[in-house]
């Protein structure tokens, strides 16, 4: 009898999701193994809901957004009970081992079943915001910041037909790395992020110095970016099963949007992105990417190297110990800081 892989996508869902499922399909069955999919994330292997998996069902997938799993932010161990369940369904379907792709919530998870119960497990990093440790970049990424930045170039041909001050908010969590990427690449004139409170003179002036220029300007912000002056702060928000705040309510860019136009005098409109950059084919850069390493899982798998998650170090992908991935989120550090102050 073949021995069988159970796969789970959870958190949110971004493009790179299915070309790794794909991946980890094809190398499993290089090694004589079966793939059985685990519906809606960690909710899955609670409820012991699956769906068949292939060679000849994931052909295609390698070009579609999303996740063909569905995913959920269930945690196992929020509810009572929940990660025995785990167990149980692990049993029942008789897994040999369990591929969970997701970010640094899903893999906590992942890590907490292989540290407290030695279950045969591999990681397989994704997340749109590219803040996961050990890995150089996860797939996601670079599709989501593909999509920002082209929001943010239409945005500055309005802006600049209009003569306006243009605010574009982006997803970010914890972590900024969309909005400098997407900042970056879109030549703003500002970039919020949530690893520092916003430098409200510096903002301001650097913006009335770039309209004084050209008569329009650009600034974008992570959906988390600070801005105590605008009230942004301790506002109390629903949280999830992971204990981080909803922002279904997000309103970042309006705040400082208002905040940049009571301050100079300029027109300022605001815009949002939200879900459209985790949506879409997912660009080459991801493709490749989430191939790899859903290839990478199988390896893991077969060499029986648990506890560990395929990652991209120095463009090479290999295992590295989950425990290291999911110790501490990856963001912006100083150098950066000092490199947003040359290009902003």
């Amino acid at each position: 009898m073949k021995k069988k892989i159970g796969i789970l996508t959870g958190g949110g869902d971004c493009p790179g999701l299915n070309p790794a499922i794909r991946g980890c399909v094809y190398g499993a069955e290089k090694y004589g193994y079966e793939c059985v999919g685990l519906t809606d994330g960690w909710r899955g292997l609670v409820e012991g809901t699956t769906t068949p998996l292939s060679r000849e069902i994931t052909e295609y997938i390698v070009m579609k957004g999303g996740t063909m799993l569905g995913t959920s932010r269930t945690n196992p161990y929020k509810a009572e009970g929940s990660v025995q369940k785990c167990l149980e369904t692990f049993k029942r379907l008789d897994l040999y081992a369990l591929v969970a792709m997701g970010g640094d919530d899903t893999l906590g998870v992942a890590t907490k079943l292989y540290r407290d119960y030695k279950l045969n497990v591999v990681g397989v990093p994704k997340t749109m915001d590219n803040d996961l440790s050990v890995t150089d970049y996860t797939f996601g990424f670079d599709t989501s910041v593909t999509h920002a930045m082209e929001a943010a170039q239409s945005l500055l041909d309005t802006g600049a037909s209009h003569h306006r001050v243009m605010v574009l908010e982006v997803m970010g969590r914890h972590a900024g790395w969309v909005a400098l990427y997407t900042g970056i690449a879109a030549a703003a004139d500002y970039v919020c992020i949530p690893e520092r409170a916003i430098n409200t003179p510096d903002m301001i002036r650097k913006i009335k110095d770039a309209y004084a220029r050209k008569k329009y300007a650009l600034v974008v912000t992570s959906e988390a970016a600070e801005l105590p002056e605008a009230g942004e702060g301790a506002s109390k928000r629903e949280v999830d099963q992971f204990g981080h705040a909803i922002l279904k309510d997000r309103g970042m860019g309006e705040r400082i949007a208002a905040f940049i136009e009571k301050n100079t005098g300029i027109e300022t409109r605001s815009a949002v992105i939200g879900h459209m950059q985790r949506g879409g084919a997912p660009t080459l850069f991801d493709r490749m990417l989430a191939t790899r390493v859903g290839l990478k899982a199988a390896d893991l798998v077969h060499a029986g190297q648990f506890g560990q998650m395929s990652a991209l170090v120095n463009n090479k992908i290999t295992g590295v110990p989950l425990e290291s991935a999911t110790g501490a989120l990856k963001v912006v550090s100083k150098e950066w800081f000092d490199l947003m102050e040359v290009l902003f």
